[in-house]
């Protein structure tokens, strides 16, 4: 039994007459009214029994089964709140993509640092569960994007000392409440209580734990209860299925799970969850596709269908045998049900992720190489895939709008457009990449190995290149590829993200005991002199860049801003009456804010501070200036514009931005006009505190642009229209900036633009700068500056002209060689004739010369004294030399090496003395090359 058997003792079980019983299948312990029932009934223990006999009274739509949910639990004392992003990255640090309710509260509601939007609560959370991606159309009931309905109630142990440490306490409801609401729910839709068993499997995650119940009825898990009640501890007295121990917390939260998708499914009894769910869709893609079936087909389908839980690829020995068990319990041939089987699973598995993918990039998630981009993007290349393979030639953003048009999305313009350049980029991507499958196919072909896994996934990763493709190409060279059923569960592990380090690691035990510092600046951020009292002192074990001793100076109050938010930390001084140490940086550790100096004021004294007013006041302008240009981009390109990185300076500062193509131009052009017609406006900038709650309720979760703060509270910086979650410094109105110019955008990752820019006297600077450089390019081609442009484009294409004239002169000298009497000393090999010849000249000419005589049938090897010793040989077709051995030896002759294909090759070595007693034993050379 389970060290947490007695958690499952429910009194609500005891009162309606439950019995305890172990399946004998599988193992696990299950609570259920009926006395004779010996399996759990869950897949593969029990088939699917709902399937053509709905276990609920009536046929409910995902919007009507979603209403039905929320309205029963408002009717029961919880207030409806609404969904988050599936984009979890947007308000926690520590995860990519929304996989439960409860991650909408995590990490600071779970612990009690700050309070729930309401206690009791209910939402229905869109979420997507990269890692059940090769599931999805083969079970019949998993989905990877699927909306959790849910109930969660926030308690605090009542026998706690220091209750008001958490922000709630007291019990709301707890385990015996929470299956009676559970139950009170399936009443009311109509199902037989009597078949449902609930099943013990205790939950562990994120260093949390508790008993949980699994809630299965007509073999299908409905729902699942988890009442989060422990914390990892080595000590702890329960001992779980993870391995480590837990003891209980002060805190304890009911988590439920209600599958939004399989409770409309059971409520139609459909083959599968997915003509439940994506009726118009499969309908669409199957008449697209030209899948017909037969009556004797449809029931055949039907009756798979029963049987589709056995192919669970975390349960199955794999999925060959799963199908071939499934078949043998059909009485049907395995080959006869893939045939039937395959077309459908696709065609279920383009409708899920299409509507995975109008969640992410409805949410703003751009596609790119790292992140919840990176995620977006394989689930579209998939997805492209599957269409290709299964003959759909609907274009994919058709289908994917079709879902952003279902969930009620405004950007469908912009979802549209990713998703068109996306498969552009992917195409593209396939060409290049399909070079780098044959040369690893030929590679361990030659070695007799299979192509490992780990290349095949960096295939992927790297090139998009599906493993399908691999096995395709590799078989042409006889190359093996084993590809696991659960590939790209593997792929998106690789990138599922993971906890980011929060800075704490390191930090002195002295600066954790001492009291958070007053942050003036604040209070008055134009204010540039203070004084303080020094609480400590700590000496640095790094030296200053003069090689002298730097100090840690913790000050009970500030005017200095400790570096944060991409701004700079700022500079200055502390004087007492003895010293002056000048400040160089400025950082904030566990609420400490330490300045880092020159010299030790000494602990206890007290000091002057005075911060580099000029500084400052740059740093502010550029961080008003970051928020104007990322509300003008937004503005311009789309709502999907998103922060993705930004850093103040004093001369310049940067925006990167989340966006699926390069900004040109005009972008540029239209962006600077908005800053600046905001510059002109005179906006005011307000700041102030709000309850996270209020501020997240009020401004969405767009409010995190430049990171998530910690703690109850969060500072808002206004600036008209534009509305963040900002702990910087700020000038008091947009008119204040003077000017915002942009300098210039590179694209700094793929999806990511980089824009730079500048304000007030910076941008004045910055703008002279160029005028200068062009006021120098004008003198130089002796034009005005205007002409400057059209000048340098004139120059330029002389130049290619003139260029691709020698190209061709040299070809032509080749030519000439070739044919007349520069041909150097000829041999005959038999079969073919060969040349032996010097030619001092660039690699370009020999190349030439090499290539043209290789077009007359002849053999040429070329060497050059030119900058060391160089060759070049080309081989005829039907001539059995390998050029690149040719070259290795006669390079190695020379101190070098060199190599390539069979026609062509060069190389070379430093010893140019050496090159005519290389070129004499040419010869010899080439005759044992063609005799070997």
């Amino acid at each position: 039994m389970s060290d947490l058997t007695e958690e499952y003792q429910l009194e609500y079980f005891r009162e309606e007459g439950f019995v305890r019983r172990e399946c004998p299948d599988c193992g696990d312990h299950f609570w259920t009214r009926d006395e004779e029932r010996e399996l759990c009934g869950e897949p593969p223990c029990e088939e699917y029994g709902f399937i053509d006999d709905p276990g609920f009274d009536e046929a409910y739509s995902l919007t009507e089964m979603r209403e039905a949910f929320l309205s029963y639990f408002e009717d029961h004392g919880h207030e409806r709140i609404d969904p988050y992003p599936v984009a979890a990255n947007r308000w926690r640090d520590d995860v990519l993509l929304t996989q439960a309710s409860i991650y909408d509260f995590q990490p600071l509601v779970t612990s009690g640092r700050t309070p729930p939007p309401a206690n009791p609560l209910t939402v229905s959370q869109p979420c997507i569960r990269m890692q059940d991606i090769d599931n999805v159309g083969k079970t019949g009931r998993h989905t990877m994007a699927f909306e959790m309905m849910a109930h969660h109630a926030f308690n605090a142990r009542e026998d706690l000392e220091d209750p008001d440490q958490y922000a709630y306490e007291g019990e709301v409801y707890w385990k015996d409440r929470t299956v009676e609401l559970c139950e009170g729910l399936f009443e009311d839709l109509g199902a037989d209580i009597e078949a449902i068993t609930y099943i013990e499997d205790p939950w562990v995650g994120g260093g949390n734990a508790g008993p949980a119940i699994e809630v299965i009825y007509k073999g299908a898990e409905l729902a699942t209860l988890v009442f989060m009640s422990m914390e990892q501890d080595p000590d702890g007295e329960y001992e779980l299925k993870d391995g480590n121990r837990y003891s209980p917390m002060d805190t304890y939260i009911v988590d439920t799970g209600y599958g939004l998708e399989r409770w409309t499914w059971m409520s139609q009894g459909t083959p599968t969850v997915y003509e439940a769910v994506y009726p118009e869709a499969i309908a669409f893609l199957k008449e697209n596709a030209g899948i017909e079936h037969t009556d004797t087909q449809e029931d055949l389908i039907h009756r798979a269908a029963k049987l589709a839980g056995r192919m669970d690829i975390d349960e199955a020995e794999d999925m060959a045998t799963a199908r071939g068990e499934i078949a043998d319990r059909l009485d049907v041939d395995v080959e006869r049900l893939e045939a039937l089987m395959e077309p459908l699973e696709e065609i279920y598995a383009i409708a899920d992720h299409c509507r995975t993918l109008a969640y992410m990039l409805g949410d703003g998630i751009v596609p790119s190489n790292a992140g919840t981009g990176y995620l977006a993007r394989m689930v579209l290349r998939r997805t492209k895939r599957l269409v290709d393979s299964v003959g759909v030639d609907a274009p994919l953003d058709e289908l994917v709008d079709m879902q952003a048009e279902r969930l009620g999305y405004r950007n469908r313009d912009t979802v549209r457009d990713i998703v068109r350049t996306e498969v552009e980029k992917y195409r593209e991507t396939l060409e290049r990449g399909g070079r780098r499958v044959e040369g690893l196919a030929e590679e361990y072909a030659e070695r007799d190995d299979p192509i490992p896994l780990e290349e095949i996934i960096e295939l992927y990763d790297s090139h998009g290149i599906q493993p399908d493709t691999v096995e395709e190409i590799a078989a042409e060279y006889g190359a093996a590829v084993e590809v696991p059923d659960d590939f790209y569960s593997l792929v998106a592990s690789r990138h599922g993200g993971g906890a980011l380090d929060d800075g704490s690691e390191g930090v002195d035990d002295r600066v954790v005991d001492l009291p958070g510092t007053e942050k003036l600046f604040y209070e008055d951020q134009e204010r540039t002199e203070f004084e303080a009292v020094v609480l400590d002192v700590i000496e640095r074990p790094d030296a200053g860049e003069d090689g002298g001793t730097l100090y840690d100076v913790a000050l009970d109050q500030t005017m200095f801003y400790p570096e944060g938010g991409g701004q700079p930390g700022d500079t200055g001084t502390l004087a007492t009456d003895d010293l002056t140490a000048e400040v160089v940086d400025v950082q904030e550790a566990d609420g400490v804010v330490l300045h880092r100096a020159d010299a030790d004021p000494g602990k206890g004294e007290f000091v002057r501070g005075q911060i580099d007013a000029t500084r400052r006041r740059r740093l502010m302008r550029h961080h008003t200036a970051t928020h104007v240009i990322g509300h003008a981009a937004r503005e311009v390109l789309g709502d999907h514009i998103r922060q993705a990185g930004a850093q103040k300076g004093t001369e310049s500062a940067r925006l990167d931005v989340t966006h699926y193509d390069r900004i040109d131009r005009e972008a540029v052009k239209t962006i600077e006009r908005v800053a600046n017609d905001m510059v002109r406006e005179n906006l005011a900038v307000t700041q102030e505190w709000l309850d996270r709650n209020d501020a997240q309720a009020n401004y969405g979760f767009d409010l995190f642009q430049g990171g998530i703060p910690a703690g109850t509270e969060v500072r808002v910086v206004t600036v008209g229209d534009d509305v963040q979650a900002c702990a910087g410094t700020h000038v008091g109105r947009t008119g204040e900036l003077g000017a915002v110019k942009i300098l210039g955008t590179e694209r700094v990752q793929d999806g990511v633009e980089r824009l730079v820019f500048a304000a007030g006297d910076a941008a004045i600077t910055t703008t002279q700068r160029t005028e200068d450089a062009l006021y120098e390019a004008a003198d130089t081609l002796d034009v005005d500056p205007p002409a400057v442009p059209d000048t340098a484009e004139r120059f330029f294409e002389e130049w290619k002209a003139r260029g691709k004239r020698i190209e061709e002169l040299k070809e032509q000298l080749a030519e000439a060689r070739a044919q007349g009497g520069e041909s150097g000393e000829e041999l005959d090999l038999g079969d073919a004739t060969a040349v032996v010849q010097r030619l001092d000249a660039d690699m370009d000419e020999l190349r030439a010369t090499a290539n043209a005589l290789a077009e007359e049938g002849t053999v040429a090897v070329i060497g050059s004294g030119v900058d060391g010793a160089t060759f070049v040989v080309a081989v005829p077709d039907g001539v059995g030399i390998n050029a690149g051995e040719v070259v290795s030896e006669l390079a190695g002759r020379v101190g070098g090496g060199g190599g390539g294909p069979p026609d062509f090759a060069q190389g070379g070595g430093p010893e140019a003395e050496a090159l005519d007693d290389a070129l004499e034993d040419a010869p010899d050379v080439l005759r044992r090359k063609l005799e070997a």
